[in-house]
């Protein structure tokens, strides 16, 4: 097993947001500067934040600016510049004091994470105009009775819509991403404490990830502000396909991040994956 050590506190800030649709916008809500500080070890990755002009976007240190990590790679993927939508003329951030309801006025389909470089596209979670049907998200769980229990939970709780991505990396991993939308932030977060997750297991097992836990070893010390995470991973020995599996809360969106490899998927991506799926929805 590799030996951690401590190494210097690296700051990760908020991603930015992009300028706003012409007519004169409501004043963005100034945003506390994200801090990470994580033991490195080979499977830790880092992320930065970069501007250019009035694009923004999410990239990745140099191995050779990390202390420790200036050789072989960690597995990180290459993704693409990442850029939050701008919000609709005169809407607040989700997570401004005058957005009461923790809404997200952007496209939510704009807040789905891009594929990596290399990734070959899940067409099957396009859905129509890109809002995926409830059916195709409720498949995503192991049994018909649970399957039934989680469409009347969704319906119970005023689901208004869902937009999906997901891609396979050339190494065969298969990166599936759903965000759900309800009506306020007070919904989607007692769906997400009450219902979706526990202290051990999801009450509802995914396909092929039966013996699930808490992953202990995702680094929590990198947080996103405003965004809840709970994180899962599938205990050995390992199904069709080892499945990672993470819910987030962000405002009036729950969403599920899910990774699964046959003979098994990395911790690297899947970290970098939840990570800058946070960032978009923080």
């Amino acid at each position: 097993m590799t030996e951690q050590t401590e190494q210097e506190p690296l700051v990760v800030p908020p991603l930015p947001e992009a300028p706003p649709q012409p007519v004169t916008p409501a004043a963005p809500k100034d945003r506390r500067v994200l801090r990470a500080v994580l033991r490195w070890t080979a499977a830790v990755a880092v992320f930065a934040v970069v501007g250019a002009g009035t694009a923004y976007g999410i990239t990745r240190m140099e191995r050779t600016d990390v202390p420790g990590l200036a050789t072989e790679s960690d597995g990180r993927w290459e993704y693409p510049q990442i850029v939050r939508p701008p919000l609709p003329s005169g809407s607040p951030s989700p997570f401004a004091e005058e957005n009461t309801a923790g809404s997200h006025h952007a496209d939510l389909r704009e807040l789905l994470l891009p594929a990596p470089e290399g990734g070959k596209a899940d067409t099957a979670l396009d859905g129509k105009d890109g809002w995926l049907a409830t059916k195709d998200f409720l498949a995503a769980y192991a049994s018909k009775e649970e399957q039934g229990t989680v469409h009347d939970l969704l319906t119970d709780h005023g689901l208004r819509h869902i937009a999906a991505r997901g891609w396979t990396a050339p190494d065969g991993t298969r990166t599936r991403i759903y965000l759900l939308q309800f009506d306020t932030a007070a919904v989607a977060d007692s769906l997400a404490q009450d219902q979706f997750t526990s202290s051990l297991a999801p009450p509802y097992a995914l396909r092929d990830a039966e013996d699930v836990g808490l992953d202990e070893a995702f680094p929590m010390k990198v947080e996103v502000d405003n965004v809840q995470r709970y994180v899962y991973d599938e205990a050995k020995p390992f199904g069709a396909e080892h499945v990672r599996q993470a819910y987030l809360v962000a405002g009036d969106v729950l969403a599920l991040v899910v990774q699964s490899r046959k003979g098994g998927a990395a911790a690297v991506p899947f970290q970098q994956t939840v990570v800058l799926q946070s960032q978009l929805l923080g």
